[in-house]
């Protein structure tokens, strides 16, 4: 239902009174506890306004605010989009997408210093960029998963009209944008939205704090407002797709859940648009009817992450095995989730004591619909030490990792700065201004290590700035020995994915599997296409299809004979196999 300017949903305050442009001004009461100005009041963009709760003298911002120039707890100001730039856009299959984040992706940190850097993307061959939320936050960085403004682009980023730009610029040079979003929780400081009512679910957490109320009183408003915001990130800004962040912590007891609407609600306005539209779950549950359409009983995601296939390469590159990792010790692991997607269908999972997932419709189900890769912000910053797989690994096991990621069966993702093999840290880091969050932060996170066996003195204070800038990309990397062969493998497996279609082949049907465990190798056949790999610390011979000829491999050194391919250690070869 369209609202009037300067209406609020605050079912809760007993007074509301609009403060805008130096005036207070009375509200009105209506029905469903929404409120309108009692005299009118002239809407123009670039008005500082809040609104007065109950009798309270200090404002709090518009919880639909579009731009806080001062930071959350600041006056909110109107602001109108212009209509995004012409753009057909584009499906997600046979994509590769590109993880950033604003704040450490440049020196400057902002959307447009991004924009100073997306030709670098263009040359590397990825289709898609996707930024970490960029929703306002309090304070001056963090990663975004505190944010309390859903609908206002964060300040210190550049506002909604550099976000504006920044959408538009990937567009001219044929990048599409997915935003990553949070609609779980909300962020611990600057949160005014359950002074105006009853967003939050009193009586149900998650892990990073109360639920989101979706389906207890007041919920129809709440849901609607979680939609307006997302259809606005497609609509009004442009973009193609939103990642939606932890979908499993949404409490959903509805009869339509959350994500059934809003997936129905996206492609409605993909209709309207003329144009594809995107959505990626972030989940843990390994239930494939997050990405079965919703005309067949599912939440219709177009595609969801698969933290399986990081688990298994990440234990095949490295060997480590705690925690989560230690059902992913076999190589058998690695050749399940790149046939299967889910390693954790219906197995047991001893790191949550319990059987896990369920398999995933291997004839129905397109390869596209899962989005893999070997590292994210999530698997290196949740580290201790925030260490990217450069800190453990030299340049062969690097390049293994690079053709696992560009060459998964399904949908890679980049983290920024992986394709050069960047040496900077990315790590946990917060800006809270009130001293007992940062304080209690900073203690929770060494806490956290520390009951894991980790030295809480090589933990990182995430409130201390050198932590922060430790995490901003050093550029200057690129042109350095190592780092630029690292580069150029990564395009060249780019584009080899682009012009070989059998590598994006949707179908489950297309991938077969090949392993040795105690030999420590394995080759995965595509249409067209092997890709043979040697993960033992000693040379190996695989078998591969009679004729296959080298298109790329990742050593000089490697030799096709008849049948089989000669391998050094941790090395890999891609082939034709075509007549």
């Amino acid at each position: 239902m369209a609202r009037g300017p300067f209406e609020v949903w605050a079912p809760r305050p007993q007074r509301v009174r609009l403060q805008v442009g130096g005036r207070v001004v009375d509200m009105q009461r209506e029905s469903a506890g929404w409120w309108h100005p009692a005299e009118p009041v002239e809407w123009m963009p670039g008005l500082e306004y809040g609104f007065l709760l109950d009798d309270e003298e200090t404002p709090v911002p518009d919880p639909r605010s579009l731009e806080q120039p001062t930071g959350v707890h600041g006056l909110s100001r109107t602001w109108a989009p212009r209509p995004p730039a012409p753009w057909d856009g584009r499906s997600i299959q046979g994509a590769v997408l590109y993880e950033l984040h604003v704040g450490t992706f440049t020196p400057g940190g902002t959307l447009d210093s991004a924009i100073e850097r997306l030709d670098h993307l263009v040359d590397l061959g990825v289709d898609f960029v996707e930024p970490l939320p960029v929703n306002s936050f309090n304070g001056t960085h963090n990663w975004g998963y505190d944010g309390v403004g859903w609908f206002a682009v964060q300040h210190t980023y550049g506002g909604p009209e550099a976000y504006q730009r920044f959408v538009d610029a990937c567009h001219e040079r044929g990048l599409g944008v997915i935003q990553d979003v949070v609609y779980n929780h909300l962020g611990p400081s600057g949160n005014y939205l359950p002074r105006f009512g009853p967003y939050l679910d009193d009586g149900s957490a998650n892990t990073w704090g109360q639920s989101v109320n979706l389906d207890g009183e007041g919920s129809e408003t709440v849901r609607r407002f979680i939609l307006d915001n997302a259809l606005m990130w497609l609509r009004d800004f442009g973009a193609d797709g939103l990642r939606l962040d932890a979908v499993h912590a949404l409490r959903d007891s509805s009869e339509r859940h959350l994500l059934a609407e809003l997936s129905e609600a996206v492609d409605a306005l993909a209709e309207e648009l003329g144009r594809p539209l995107t959505l990626i779950a972030e989940s843990d549950l390994n239930d494939p009817a997050m990405i079965t359409p919703v005309a067949d009983g599912g939440l219709g995601m177009t595609a969801q992450w698969c933290d399986d296939y990081h688990h298994a390469a990440h234990v095949a590159l490295t060997g480590e095995t705690t925690g989560y990792y230690a059902d992913f010790e076999p190589l058998a692991a690695l050749a399940k989730t790149v046939r299967s997607g889910f390693f954790h269908d219906g197995t047991w999972s001893s790191f949550r004591e319990r059987e896990h997932g369920r398999p995933i419709d291997r004839e129905s189900t397109p390869t596209w619909a899962l989005v893999t890769f070997t590292q994210d912000h999530d698997q290196i910053g949740n580290r201790a030490v925030g260490d990217r797989l450069t800190a453990t690994l030299d340049g062969r096991d690097l390049a293994l990792a690079a053709v696992l990621t560009v060459l998964s069966p399904y949908t890679p993702m980049i983290f920024m700065g992986e394709e050069w093999g960047a040496g900077t840290p990315w790590q946990f880091f917060t800006s809270h201004p009130e001293p007992e969050l940062g304080e209690a932060t900073a203690e929770g996170r060494i806490a956290e290590f520390e009951r894991m066996g980790w030295d809480p003195d090589v933990v990182p204070d995430p409130q201390d700035p050198a932590t922060f800038e430790r995490s901003r990309l050093d550029w200057s990397e690129l042109g350095m020995p190592g780092h630029e062969h690292l580069l150029e493998l990564y395009r060249q497996l780019v584009r080899l994915r682009r012009e070989h279609p059998g590598l994006t082949d949707p179908s489950f049907a297309s991938i077969d599997v090949e392993f040795d465990e105690s030999e420590r190798w394995i080759r995965v056949d595509r249409p067209g296409v092997s890709i043979a790999l040697n993960l033992a610390r000693a040379p190996r011979r695989v078998p591969v299809p009679q004729g296959a000829t080298a298109l790329i491999a990742t050593v000089e050194d490697a030799r096709i004979v008849a049948g089989a391919v000669d391998l050094p250690e941790r090395a890999a070869v891609i082939m034709s196999t075509e007549a």
